[in-house]
């Protein structure tokens, strides 16, 4: 593994060209070299979720049954996370990549579109990116983080992880309903590993959990690819199939949506018809703007505070942040971390945010905007690659989904739980998220549980009024059905 650039920035150093002045690259202690590089091994790290985004997104179905397109998704998310990479690193001059978020898509596709259509939801996605570039143009934004309890911050990262993970597990087929009252699920079929598909995706989650036990550079990716070249070797010599067949046949050892067979060609042009496709013409006879209000709170505060602490957290492993934290141009990286929102609306790729991934490639020496550029044009060439990636089944991406939340829940050893009145509310939403299949009702219980706690136990000036204001809109949240019937609404 190549190792950062061991100099410190040189403030006086003299630019070499136009480039150089541009990004800053001589003035902090790196070279154009260092930045390709640094680019390039982001992009590895990072390139997973051109497969796992479409996977995710695909998988699910609206409030009245139509699904996105797997190849439309794949590629509007090598769009977009090209041209936010791109836009974020020419802006801000920071080496910090953007995709579709994990969390956020996964509480699109299995909490927001069974309450709207997926256009609506995407266009849920844009008003919340809008609701993040007015807070950060107006300095609001950075308040309201330093607000809200930092336990509850990480709680809420932890709790996405536990979700993240428990949706693998059941998209594998590890874990299963049993049709029972208790125990409500089980393990495989009549408690065991019963099929090939879940034996692939145990295989893939251990080969995968090595290489990144290891430190391998982009060992996520390596492990998606090594899962999907099995499964296809698999189905070419056994011929499992689908599931589910067309004619209503079911085969319980089959492959649950995707069949991972070649065909066809591994390169055509992207299919773009997803980009704008967003509807704000809401149908308040299917939901009410109560539930609608929730959702967008919900994907702001997603967006909000996951954001924020990814960019801190690159900007001191970068040797970019001051002591409290802050960074170079920090105001125009907040607006333009709404803009990935907003762009993620408008591709039907979900919001795009800074990945964590980045820190990757801040470990091979990039210290600039110009490693996102690197970085950019290689998902815009990752376009034309989509067809390759709808032959990963599911059962191989969920294993970088168990990989992913085992990643998040590592964050729990931040928060001192030796405080019961801290304890509570960080359980709450951490068990709340997976248990009920909603980040909203996690974030709720854990907020409303820590205003309750803190303030019936002596400690409430320590609670932000703020809190008190979202706590309170929770409740409302929790109560919105007796309410709704209370007054009529649909």
């Amino acid at each position: 593994m190549t190792t950062a650039p061991s100099s410190a920035p040189d403030q006086t150093a003299e630019p070499k060209n136009a480039l150089d002045r541009f990004f800053e690259i001589t003035k902090r202690g790196s070279t154009i070299g260092t930045e390709v590089r640094g680019g390039i091994v982001t992009f590895v790290t990072m390139a997973y979720i051109v497969i796992l985004n479409p996977i995710i997104l695909s998988g699910a179905a609206d409030i009245d049954g139509n699904t996105l397109s797997f190849s439309a998704v794949g590629a509007s998310t090598a769009l977009t996370a090209g041209v936010m990479t791109i836009l974020f690193g020419l802006i801000t001059r920071l080496p910090f990549a953007f995709a579709a978020g994990l969390g956020i898509n996964a509480f699109l596709a299995f909490s927001v579109v069974g309450q709207v259509t997926w256009p609506e939801a995407m266009a849920l996605v844009m008003i919340n990116g809008a609701v993040i570039v007015l807070l950060a143009a107006t300095g609001l934004r950075k308040m309201i983080f330093d607000a809200v309890p930092f336990q509850l911050k990480i709680a809420i990262t932890v709790g996405i992880g536990l979700f993240i993970a428990f949706i693998g597990f059941v998209n594998s087929g590890f874990v299963t309903s049993t049709g029972s009252a208790s125990p409500p699920v089980g393990l495989g079929i009549g408690g065991s590993v019963a099929t090939v598909p879940t034996l692939l995706f145990v295989a893939t989650l251990i080969i995968t959990g090595i290489l990144v036990a290891r430190k391998v550079k982009g060992g996520l990716l390596i492990g998606l690819v090594t899962g999907t070249v099995l499964a296809v070797i698999v189905e070419a010599i056994w011929h499992l199939g689908p599931q589910f067949g067309d004619d209503g046949s079911v085969n319980p050892g089959g492959w649950s949506l995707t069949v991972p067979a070649l065909t066809g060609t591994p390169v055509s042009l992207p299919d773009l018809s997803l980009v704008g496709a967003v509807d704000f013409g809401f149908d308040f006879g299917k939901v009410s703007v109560v539930a609608l209000v929730m959702i967008v709170f919900t994907l702001v505060f997603s967006n909000f505070f996951d954001a924020m602490g990814t960019m801190t957290g690159l900007a001191k492993e970068a040797g970019l942040a001051d002591a409290k934290g802050d960074f170079p141009r920090i105001k125009s990286a907040l607006i333009v971390e709404g803009v990935g929102a907003i762009a993620g609306g408008g591709t039907s790729s979900s919001s795009n945010t800074v990945f964590i991934e980045s820190g990757a490639g801040i470990g091979e020496g990039a210290r600039t905007g110009f490693a996102n550029v690197v970085t950019g044009v290689m998902f815009l060439l990752a376009m034309f690659l989509t067809p390759l990636t709808s032959i990963v089944p599911t059962e191989i991406a969920a294993a970088a989904l168990v990989i992913v939340g085992a990643m998040m829940m590592a964050q729990i050893k931040h928060i001192d739980l030796s405080d019961f009145g801290v304890l509570l509310p960080v359980f709450l939403t951490v068990t709340v998220m997976p248990l009920t299949y909603s980040i909203a009702n996690g974030i709720g219980a854990g907020f409303v549980s820590w205003v309750l706690v803190q303030s019936l136990g002596g400690k409430a000036k320590s609670v932000h009024p703020l809190l008190w204001t979202v706590a309170a809109g929770f409740v409302l949240f929790f109560a919105r059905g007796p309410i709704e019937a209370a007054f009529g609404v649909a």
